[in-house]
């Protein structure tokens, strides 16, 4: 999960790392606001979960409140790489001797923690490892020894800072560390971290990704992640997730719905290996219940260019009567016209055939023969 970088900033300076005096924005009357209480030059930055924002438009300078007001309106009616800016951080403009990059990182190949630092901040890592790589740092971080002083204090010099300013720039990288441990984080990097005139050290911008995998210990950003999630649903998607079934709209013809997700992806490649083109993925999970039908056909109907439903049911806690039961009572509710082709196979299969078969709704042994049968299905219709 992708931070703000406002977000991140707090957080930050929760643990006691320099960062610019701002506020966040909403409208160019708040960015006006903030700026004359700020009294100084500002830099308006658009709050987009994106890298290289600055490049794209994304960060503006003003000089005074009235600039500030017209920057941010220009930035809060245009999009950053797709995105709409909602938010602008307006923050004091930071007097720059040299600007640095700092981060850390998972490296998945030694399943540890890489410290990361340059002495030429300002632009991605990976345009300052292709053009200048001697200018990278890096110390693998033992997880069972953890980042130490000393080996703070081994990057700070190799960015050739010394005495008071080492110290310094070795207690920050010793926070930073700290933070990405607390927060469970893929990544978290400061670029620039500015070295002021006066020769202080502060976080000019912040980033902070933290572990999907682990938001049950950060329950403040996890029912934000599910907002984000569901708003980039469709209306399908999110109805299913409120169902508690699994949907995603393919491309094709043929509507295929099954209890399992890898079933359903077996489903999908049979499908395609006899000449069709899926129209979605359904996993309706571990019950097929008349209510959990009824939804998943709901589901696959109301993507007018399904020509047919392959139902494809490997019947093991759930009894295939009952699926039977299920399919028949969903069929009645929504009104089915379109043809189906069901597979059905498992516990009570002899039963739940009988109450398909006697219902006039022929079922397949096979999962090739019923692939095959919708494929034809689906071309005939078409």
């Amino acid at each position: 999960m992708k931070l703000f970088e406002h977000e991140a900033k707090t957080i930050f300076s929760r643990y006691e790392i320099p960062i610019p005096f701002g506020e966040l924005a909403t409208s160019p009357e708040q960015a006006q606001e903030i700026a004359t209480r700020l009294n100084a030059p500002v830099v308006i930055k658009a709050q987009v979960l994106v890298a290289g924002r600055g490049r794209a438009g994304g960060i503006l300078f003003a000089q005074s409140p009235a600039e500030a007001e017209l920057a941010a309106k220009r930035l809060l009616s245009a999009e950053i790489m797709g995105i709409r800016v909602q938010s602008l951080l307006v923050e004091e403009k930071i007097p720059i001797r040299k600007e640095l990059y700092l981060g850390i990182t998972v490296d998945r190949s030694k399943r540890s923690y890489i410290a990361i630092a340059s002495s030429e901040g300002g632009m991605e890592i990976e345009e300052i490892a292709t053009a200048m790589p001697e200018k990278i740092f890096k110390v693998f971080i033992d997880p069972l020894v953890g980042f130490r002083s000393y080996h703070a204090r081994q990057i700070a010099k190799k960015l050739g800072y010394e005495g008071g300013q080492m110290a310094e720039l070795a207690s920050i990288l010793l926070k930073q560390y700290k933070i990405a441990v607390e927060y469970d984080a893929e990544l978290i990097e400061m670029n620039p971290l500015i070295e002021t005139t006066e020769g202080k050290f502060v976080a000019a911008d912040t980033r902070l990704i933290i572990d999907d995998s682990a938001l049950y210990r950060h329950p403040e950003f996890k029912k934000r992640l599910i907002e984000e999630a569901e708003a980039e649903l469709t209306p399908q998607e999110l109805e299913a997730r409120r169902s508690g079934l699994a949907y995603v709209r393919l491309e094709g013809d043929i509507g295929v719905i099954g209890n399992g997700a890898g079933l359903v992806m077996a489903t999908l490649d049979v499908v395609q290996l006899y000449g069709g083109s899926p129209a979605n993925f359904l996993d309706v999970g571990g019950g097929a219940s008349a209510d959990r039908m009824a939804v998943a056909l709901n589901l696959v109907l109301s993507n007018p260019q399904v020509r047919v439903v392959f139902i494809n049911i490997l019947g093991g806690i759930t009894r295939c009567d009952e699926i039977a039961k299920g399919i028949l009572e969903a069929r009645s509710r929504i009104g089915l016209l379109k043809p189906m082709v069901i597979r059905l196979v498992g516990t009570n299969e002899e039963e739940g055939r009988r109450i398909l078969t006697e219902a006039g709704v022929p079922v397949l042994d096979s999962m090739e023969e019923a692939a095959e049968r919708a494929v034809e299905i689906a071309k005939t219709e078409g």
